[in-house]
Order: C-alpha cells, then sequence, then structure tokens
C-alpha cells in the first residue's frame, strides 16, 4: 500500500488510475487510492470527497453493454426456436458511499431483450431494477485483520464461479438477498453467508427474493504465498421444487469442495473436487465433479501465446428407477460456463477443452477453442446452465454429445471501451443423432460495452 500512495503522489492521474482494476464485482474496487492524485475527465466522479479527512468520499460509476447473438439450429434443431437472433441491451449506473468504517453500495440495472425467439427467461430481461444494494460495517480485529459484516442484496463470486457466480455473461447477473461475515485474518479470508437468489421479473421494480431457494455456507480461502491459494468450503443448497428428469420434490444438498489454485512462473493452475450428499424427493443425493484448467504460457515468444488445457467431468443419474440421484447439481454457476457459445451445462458431462490465446497488441487478443463432451452416465440426459433438461436418456446408449470450435477476439480499444466477437460451432455426436434432430449449430456474437 505505501508504495502505491508514493506512486499516487509523484504520477500522474492518466497513470496511476489505471492501478484501480476495473472488475465485473464494482463493489470491489477501491477508488480511494485516487485521494492524492490530481483527477480529470471521467476520473472525477470515481472519488469525490465528502470532508477534509478523506474518510467520508463517494463513487460513482456506470457499464452499458448491447450484445447481439445470432443462432442457426439452437439445440440442434429442437424447438421452439432453432433459428434466432437477439440483443441485449443493459446499463447498470452504481454508487458506493464510504464514512470510515461504513459503506452503502447501490447499483442499479436497466436490462431489455429484443427479438429473442424462444422466449425470454430470467437471464435476459429485468426491466429497471434494484441489481444490488446493501450496507457493511468493517469492525478492525487483532493484529491487521478485519471483519466486515454485510447485509442486503448483492452479487456474490466465489472461487472460480463453478458453483457460485454472477451470470455475467448473459444479460441479467443473479443476485442474491442475504447477510454475510467476511473475516480477513492474515493469509485467512473466512466467508459465511446466509443468502437467497433474486427472482428475476420481466417488468419494472418486480424482482423479488426467493421462497424456494436458499443458499447457506461457509468459504475458505488460504494463501500461504503470493500467487498460490488453497480454498475449501461447504455448501448447503435447499429448493422446495426441484425438478430432475420428469420428478419434482425438495431438495437439500450439501456440497464439500476443494481447489487448489495458483501460479509459479509460466505455469497456472485452477484445480476443484466436489463432492455432494443429501436428499430428493425421498432418494439420496450422491453426485461428485472433478474440475481442472492448466496453463503454460511463453510471456517472450511472438504474440505471447498462451495454451489452456481445460478437463471436467460431473457426475449423472445411473437409473432413474432406483432410491438415488446421482445427478451434480451446479447450483448458480457462471454464465458462458463452456465459451460464449454454451448449450450444455456442468452436469452428467465429460469434457476436454484445450485452446490457445495470443496477445495481439494495442489491446487486441484472439482465442482459438476445440472442445469435446460426452455423457458421464448413459443412464442420463444432458442439461443446460441453469439445470433443466435439454434430452432425456432416450434409451442411448452412445455418449459422445458433440465437438465445439470456437474462435473470439477483444479489443480494449480505450480504458473504458472495449468490443468483443465471436464465430462458434457445435457439431453433434452420436448420443444426439440417436435422441433427435442433429444439425450443426451455428453462433455468431459481438457487443460492446463502456464501463465507467
Amino acid at each position: 500500500m505505501r508504495h502505491l500512495l508514493l506512486l499516487a503522489a509523484l504520477a500522474p492521474a492518466t497513470v496511476f488510475a489505471q492501478s484501480v482494476e476495473q472488475t465485473n464485482l464494482r463493489y470491489d474496487e477501491d477508488w480511494s487510492l485516487l485521494r492524492d492524485v490530481p483527477r480529470e475527465g471521467w476520473r472525477q466522479p470515481k472519488y469525490v470527497p465528502l470532508d477534509d479527512t478523506g474518510d467520508a468520499y463517494l463513487s460513482l460509476g456506470a457499464e452499458a453493454r448491447a450484445r447481439f447473438e445470432g443462432f442457426g439450429n439452437n439445440l440442434w434443431g429442437d424447438p421452439p426456436a432453432p433459428d434466432d437472433g437477439y440483443l441485449w441491451l443493459r446499463v447498470m449506473p452504481h454508487a458506493d458511499l464510504h464514512a470510515g468504517p461504513a459503506r452503502v453500495f447501490v447499483q442499479g440495472i436497466a436490462g431489455y431483450a429484443r427479438g429473442v425467439g424462444a422466449g425470454k427467461g430470467p437471464a435476459d430481461e429485468s426491466g429497471i431494477d434494484l441489481l444490488q444494494g446493501f450496507a457493511d460495517v468493517r469492525v478492525a480485529l487483532g493484529g491487521a485483520g478485519k471483519l466486515t459484516l454485510r447485509g442486503g442484496r448483492e452479487l456474490v463470486a466465489l472461487g472460480s464461479e463453478r458453483l457460485v457466480g454472477i451470470r455475467y455473461g448473459p444479460n441479467i447477473p443473479q443476485a442474491f438477498d442475504g447477510v454475510r461475515a467476511i473475516a480477513d485474518i492474515g493469509p485467512v479470508r473466512l466467508d459465511a453467508f446466509h443468502l437467497r437468489p433474486v427472482a428475476i421479473g420481466a417488468g419494472d421494480f418486480d424482482d423479488r427474493t426467493s421462497t424456494t431457494r436458499r443458499l447457506d455456507g461457509l468459504y475458505v480461502t488460504v494463501t500461504p504465498a503470493k500467487d498460490i491459494g488453497v480454498d475449501a468450503y461447504w455448501l448447503e443448497y435447499t429448493n422446495e421444487a426441484a425438478r430432475f428428469a420428469s420428478r419434482t420434490g425438495r431438495e437439500m444438498r450439501d456440497t464439500f469442495g476443494l481447489r487448489f489454485f495458483g501460479r509459479r512462473g509460466d505455469l497456472g493452475w485452477n484445480w476443484e473436487a466436489m463432492l455432494q450428499r443429501g436428499h430428493f424427493a425421498g432418494d439420496h443425493i450422491r453426485a461428485w465433479s472433478l474440475a481442472t484448467e492448466t496453463s503454460w504460457s511463453f510471456p517472450q515468444a511472438a504474440l505471447k501465446p498462451r495454451l489452456r488445457l481445460r478437463a471436467n467431468i460431473a457426475s449423472g443419474d445411473r437409473d432413474a428407477t432406483d432410491d438415488s440421484l446421482g445427478t451434480f447439481n451446479a447450483l448458480f454457476p457462471k454464465g458462458k460456463y463452456f465459451g460464449e457459445l454454451s448449450p450444455i451445462g456442468p452436469r452428467n458431462i465429460i469434457n476436454l477443452h484445450p485452446s490457445v490465446d495470443f496477445d495481439l497488441g494495442d489491446g487486441a487478443s484472439l482465442e482459438l477453442v476445440a472442445a469435446r463432451f460426452w455423457r458421464e452416465s448413459p443412464g442420463d440426459g444432458i442439461y443446460d446452465i441453469p439445470g433443466d433438461i435439454i434430452r432425456p436418456a432416450g434409451g442411448s446408449e452412445a455418449r459422445h454429445i458433440g465437438d465445439q470450435l470456437e474462435i473470439s477476439v477483444a479489443w480494449q480499444a480505450t480504458t473504458l471501451l472495449s468490443f468483443a466477437a465471436s464465430l462458434s460451432a457445435f457439431r453433434p455426436g452420436s448420443y444426439i443423432r440417436d435422441t433427435g434432430p442433429a444439425r450443426t449449430i451455428h453462433m455468431v456474437g459481438a457487443e460492446a460495452m463502456l464501463k465507467l
């Protein structure tokens, strides 16, 4: 922190402001680092002092995004809208008020979808509503530790968002109502929470706390060394109206997880193991998942390529007629889970996902992706990211779901403005051919974002 303040005193605002990282969780941005530097242009509202000491200040910001997605043979040609093209529009202004150890953060949203042929869902449109609104207070602990107590509505991202994410890629993020206690003590961060997801309504000011779903948990992160960490967690999920295949009932599911992540030189890793136990409609839950991402960078080579291999497996149900449910539940995962084109989610799946990305210079990047998908269990179907079944088992013993190719480009044109585009194709495998329409999915995506 001391070296940042020194830099603030010596460097112009245009240089120092770049060290304040803009994130998808806007409440994590610390614009108080601009306290002692000149603020010009768009940086003026990022830090507005409210007293002479600098302990009270207001930070204002916003982001606006327009995204087009066009599909040919969506869901391999299944109705109701295999050929679809729509425009997502959203604006999310926010205000962050700090007064000593207390703060209030508010973020609104105006989110609309135009031209969705299959019908708008909660990830498409929300109208005008409150996306986040919470208050918290920081309490000093012994040494350099601190405890943050928070209550209200907020976006929550745990770990790499495989189980609890903010759903940033689609149009409407997933918020939660509830309380959190976050303790930071040296290399240990402890996050305890009692949350209910927000049920999104399509009209204005009609988003409500879910009365059927609840998420409680304890999430611990230990970072014993720079760039190396371990997560251990327990999540308790309850859904009073859960649905698996053709059955509906009460679901109580505990998830126990362990995650190893870090970087050493040019090698990076993010490996996670998850075990689920509980009950659904009187049946026992016996599910599990392993997810890995390993990367190797070549910063000295031309275009600075980075190779990545993701390998994932999530359990499926072996027998729909027995008293045990084996389908893994990914709870509230990040959107665009397997790339820009993600017709299937992390349930009853085996996936190999190699990719390479290049730094083209001047803020531009290119990524090439290939992926192959199989069913983990031939006794279960395949599911989308929210957890709805796309294709039932259908009597097919085939495991191969299909293969996906994708190319995407991104350009950070300025500090505030960015563009992205992608082309994707998903060729069906034997399981898809056995169970219904089996055309190759084609998708094009393009977006522009302004983030202040």
